[in-house]
């Protein structure tokens, strides 16, 4: 039943409550002792990296396979809480999310909306943004900008909104890709919305598009009430983070234009730091790198990478590319790369062949580079990378800045037990031991770290 409605401007958030059982936080499902959720979009910092050890290298073979599930249309891999694995996927004309036994696959229940997205460029219709998951909710964003918030007991909806229609937001090239992050009592959402006359602009002029102020927009997240709003930046399919510098919360934000850097309390900006290609059709997708008061980031069609050292209403350039040279240290595409002790471990280049590379840090020096690979993304746990290319071959490499250092290696594609295809674009994600990895066709989980 209708519990209530507010307003969002318009009514096109609305919020529903079969009495209060979504408030209940949920019994946890878990059997495997030990290990951590990782229930949002990159892990627990939301930097692809994992807590977990125990892991034991075997060269052989890949490790033993414990469930595998279909998936429909859709880039995005799920997220894992109190035992429960979140996957979004398309069948048809309906986005779903299903919520699953993590440790056996078994289905707990779904949920289901109708969609008429088309991608402007040809790819498939399916979710790009991870579900996120926070107590006793779970919040989908699908291709369109349809956000929903759901019991994670029973799936039931809690509020909804249309952040399309809400906000003016005029179609990206590959719709929406930003996964939201949660910040105390808020929901943080790069929206990117425009003015009312923008709306008839043809299809892809993002050049002639403006912003109203809808950049970043904060909601309630029990509620969906609109708590702040900020910057007439438009969205890239880049996800935002949130750290703690200088005793205080900041969230990095890495829109179309830019970088843009504000305190997720209260939505004040401290700065904005210009940083894309000149291309219309070029498109941010790997998400800010933060370590300590600095933060990296790396787009693949222009400027390539720079450095921020970040304080209070502004910022010092440790370092960057030079835009005039061809030549550049990091140009990450939709592979946020990863950090370890020193050093920046990353695949660079738009298209195959791409170059897998190390780079220090705090210079910049490319350590090694590898060049002739497919895209590649990454995950860190126990100090040693899981990567898993494009194409499905999953591998464990030993992070050396002194030379790529593969310990083991599997072709996934031509598995006959766990077949992958093409394009295995999302991360793997690990939790209590568990890796997930997702491509065209199927999500298998694989018992990495035995117990």
């Amino acid at each position: 039943m209708i519990f209530r409605s507010i307003w969002c401007g318009l009514l096109y958030c609305v919020v529903l409550c079969a009495g209060n059982t979504w408030c209940e936080e949920p019994e946890s499902l878990w059997t495997r002792q030990r290990g951590v959720d990782w229930p949002q979009f990159l892990g627990p910092r939301r930097d692809s990296r994992s807590p977990e050890t125990g892991l034991r290298v075997a060269s052989t073979s890949p490790p033993k396979t414990m469930w595998q599930i279909e998936v429909g249309e859709g880039y995005a891999i799920g997220t894992v809480a109190r035992g429960r694995f979140f996957q979004a996927d398309r069948v048809g004309d309906e986005i779903r999310l299903r919520c699953l036994n993590a440790e056996t696959g078994k289905p707990l229940w779904e949920f289901r909306y109708r969609t008429g997205y088309e991608d402007m460029y040809g790819y498939d219709g399916g979710p790009r943004a991870s579900p996120i998951v926070d107590g006793d909710l779970v919040y989908l964003f699908g291709p369109e900008g349809m956000l929903y918030c759901l019991a994670v007991k029973d799936g039931a909806e809690v509020w909804r909104c249309d952040t399309t229609r809400q906000f003016g937001v005029v179609q990206n090239f590959f719709g929406v890709g930003s996964t939201p992050v949660v910040f105390e009592d808020k929901l943080i959402v790069m929206v990117g919305g425009s003015p009312a006359e923008d709306q008839k602009l043809p299809p892809g002029a993002l050049d002639r598009v403006r912003g109203n102020g809808s950049a970043i927009v904060a909601f309630d997240k029990r509620t969906g009430r609109v708590v702040y709003q900020l910057s007439d930046e438009l969205a890239s399919y880049a996800s935002p983070r949130i750290d703690i510098i200088g005793g205080r919360p900041w969230c990095f934000a890495y829109c179309r234009g830019g970088l843009l850097a504000f305190d997720p309390r209260n939505g004040k900006a401290d700065f904005r730091f210009p940083w894309r290609a000149k291309l219309l059709e070029s498109a941010i997708a790997a998400s800010p790198v933060v370590v300590g008061d600095e933060v990296l980031i790396s787009e693949t069609y222009g400027p390539g990478s720079c450095l921020l050292k970040v304080r209070p209403g502004g910022y010092d350039v440790v370092w960057q590319d030079d835009r005039r040279r061809r030549a550049k240290r990091l140009q990450a595409h939709w592979v946020t790369p990863v950090y370890h002790e020193g050093y920046l471990y990353g695949s660079s280049g738009r298209n195959p062949p791409v170059s897998l590379r190390c780079i220090e840090w705090k210079t910049g020096k490319v350590m090694w580079d590898v060049p002739g690979h497919y895209r590649t993304s990454f995950l860190l746990v126990d100090k040693h990378l899981i990567t898993l290319d494009e194409t499905g071959r999953l591998a464990v490499v030993r992070p050396n800045p002194k030379r790529y250092d593969v310990l083991a290696r599997w072709d996934l594609s031509r598995s006959a037990e766990t077949p992958l295809r093409y394009p295995c674009w999302a991360a793997p994600i690990l939790s209590h031991g568990l890796l997930y990895v997702r491509g065209k066709n199927r999500l298998v989980c694989f018992d990495l770290i035995p117990q």
